[in-house]
């Protein structure tokens, strides 16, 4: 067996070191339990008793030599990489700090906000009601019946027979009046569902149903508190017209629109040209309502009223894509 090349051989290895990674492999290769050194002990087997004996010697200086270069290597190439982490973690105070980023409301949540402000600095309370109602409530008790023609213009969530994500939050006004005599005026906030999805529809969105219930309340108390709201809303200058219209739980109905804030009634293709904008729908609360939970008609008059959170916010600060509200894009509601 033949080992006076042994030195070279392992020192030629050795240099081609040139990271920790090679590093390992050498060490594997050379070191390990089938490396190059394990080879050589067990050819030893194989010599004559003298020449056995200077040839582990030989071998047990190189390979202590070996052990103490890549021990060496080891300790250069850790050094290297904890100078390189604490490059890596030093501060330079020179540069600028990181600003903390701070929610905002969402436009939504901004516009609610100022609707329940404005009715209530008008006297109305804040109502709610389940977002799963039963389909009397949702229908029935404000005169839907199941052959009416109106259930073709709600496009319904059923959860079963009988039971609906709500439509609209005008049951809340039902559940309110068979709970307390009048007078009641309230305004009914929350979500609602329909199976519509497109660029001004989603099949979640928000409204605001309102009530007022006593005697002697005329349609002219729903014209000077819509306008009193929408005044408050969009500014005093904010033209706005009363649209004959058909509700089941209402009569006389009226569509409620304001002139265009985009073109100033000019005409766009926001307002189709027409210079205004539907913004919600309102009426005298129809007898058969008052019936169903149990008002005398004869005695008590009132008006309904109800808008689309969504709807009033878009106008508000010209948005065209209602879905962008639900994108969570930090872009978009920074803005807000």
């Amino acid at each position: 067996m033949d080992i006076s090349g042994l030195r070279e051989k392992i020192e030629n290895e050795i240099s081609s070191i040139r990271n920790i990674e090679d590093l390992k492999r050498i060490r594997v290769s050379v070191l390990g339990r089938k490396g190059t050194f394990t080879d050589y002990i067990d050819k030893l087997k194989t010599l004559d008793k003298e020449l056995r004996r200077e040839a582990g010697k030989t071998i047990n200086e190189v390979k202590s030599w070996a052990e103490e270069r890549l021990g060496e290597l080891e300790r250069r190439f850790e050094e290297i990489e904890k100078k390189k982490r604490e490059q890596a973690s030093l501060i330079d105070i020179t540069m600028p700090g990181k600003k903390p980023l701070f929610g905002k409301k969402h436009p939504l949540t901004q516009t609610l906000e100022e609707i329940i402000r404005i009715f209530g600095s008008l006297g109305f309370a804040v109502a709610e009601g389940p977002d799963i109602e039963a389909e009397y409530y949702n229908f029935e008790a404000l005169n839907i019946p199941s052959d009416h023609p109106a259930r073709d213009m709600q496009d319904t969530f059923y959860i079963r027979p009988g039971v609906v994500l709500r439509t609209h939050t005008s049951p809340v006004q039902i559940r309110v009046m068979e709970s307390q005599l009048p007078p009641v005026k309230i305004i009914a906030p929350g979500c609602v569902y329909r199976c519509d999805n497109d660029i001004s529809h989603t099949p979640m969105f928000h409204q605001v149903e309102g009530l007022m219930v006593d005697k002697n309340v005329r349609f002219s108390d729903l014209k000077g508190i819509l306008s009193i709201f929408i005044h408050e809303m969009f500014g005093p200058d904010t033209p706005l017209r009363f649209r004959p219209s058909y509700f089941p739980f209402t009569e006389p109905s009226a569509e409620v629109d304001i002139g265009c804030v985009i073109c100033a009634g000019k005409g766009c293709r926001v307002c189709k040209d027409t210079g205004w904008l539907e913004i919600l729908g309102s009426g005298m609360v129809h007898p058969q309502v008052f019936r169903n939970v149990g008002y005398d008609q004869e005695e008590i008059t009132g008006f309904a009223f109800g808008m689309g959170v969504e709807r009033i916010a878009m106008i508000r600060y010209g948005i065209d894509d209602i879905r962008q509200f639900y994108y969570n894009d930090i872009r978009f509601l920074s803005q807000f």
